[in-house]
């Protein structure tokens, strides 16, 4: 899907060495056919050394060679990155975006300008355990993007996880539940952590007992196709152990605790999408 196609990275951050790497330990691509623009030269340096890809700091020089552009800078500088490029960017393009908070509307609008063309954007909500290539990507299309273009968004983020097509509309509640969900999952495990010592262990002893259960849990939960609540019943014995930790959770209001999480930070993620917006707006 692939081949002959040329891959560009503007921007070469952790996550766009997450996918690279990703991508060519997976052979999806060849790394003489990934280009990456970075103002860094050290991070350049790094990058060719580790990947065998080819760097420029210049992005004109990348947007002029590559079919599919994907977009891995700050949110705040996406706008301005896009009018330098946007001469060079044909309808045959695919841009993929990762900066969080920008809605397709915004990057099609300015990578239009005054022309009447139509570009394929494809806005991604990737997580940071793409790093060990077992992020999850949400995926929203613009309304100009082809069947195969979408197909070829999903094969780059399947490089470092598992992908889901999401409405855009939907992408602040993915932003509040994977995209920061790993910091709730960091915190719970230090919790478990405190809570060994506490009881006695030492350091060590307790982040390998609570990151190994983290792990092997979730790696449970994902491969035996049961309901969470089922696994859940399947450690909890009459009068034992779990139920009275369990008891002690659910008075101290874990599940209301998490669920304000998710629709905290997707309510922030909302009101970073309308700044984005009437930042637009009042550039127009």
């Amino acid at each position: 899907m692939l081949k002959n196609k040329k891959l560009g990275f503007i921007g070469g951050g952790n996550m766009a060495e997450a996918l690279i790497k990703g991508l060519v330990s997976a052979s999806f691509i060849d790394a003489k056919s990934i280009f990456v623009a970075e103002p860094s030269k050290s991070k350049r340096d790094v990058l060719h050394a580790k990947y065998k890809v080819k760097v420029t700091g210049d992005n004109l020089e990348l947007a002029k060679k590559c079919d599919i552009l994907i977009l891995a800078v700050k949110p705040q500088i996406l706008k301005a990155v896009l009018r330098d490029i946007r001469t060079l960017v044909g309808s045959d393009t695919l841009v993929i975006s990762v900066a969080a908070g920008v809605p397709i509307s915004i990057m099609d609008g300015v990578l239009r300008g005054d022309s009447k063309k139509k570009f394929s954007v494809v806005r991604t909500m990737p997580n940071t355990p793409a790093l060990v290539q077992e992020g999850v990507t949400a995926i929203a299309s613009g309304k100009h993007v082809s069947k195969t273009d979408v197909k070829i968004a999903h094969r780059i983020f399947e490089a470092v996880g598992r992908t889901v097509d999401v409405e855009e509309g939907h992408l602040d509640a993915v932003t509040g539940l994977s995209g920061s969900g790993p910091a709730y999952i960091f915190m719970l495990i230090e919790a478990l952590s405190d809570a060994g010592v506490k009881m006695g262990l030492s350091r060590e002893v307790a982040n390998i007992l609570t990151i190994q259960t983290v792990l092997g849990s979730a790696k449970l939960a994902r491969e035996s196709g049961k309901h969470p609540g089922e696994l859940k019943d399947m450690v909890t014995s009459p009068a034992g152990t779990t139920i009275a930790g369990l008891h002690a959770l659910e008075e101290g209001g874990l599940r209301t605790t998490m669920m304000n999480a998710v629709e905290d930070a997707t309510l922030r993620s909302r009101e970073l999408g309308y700044i984005a917006l009437t930042e637009s707006d009042n550039e127009q």
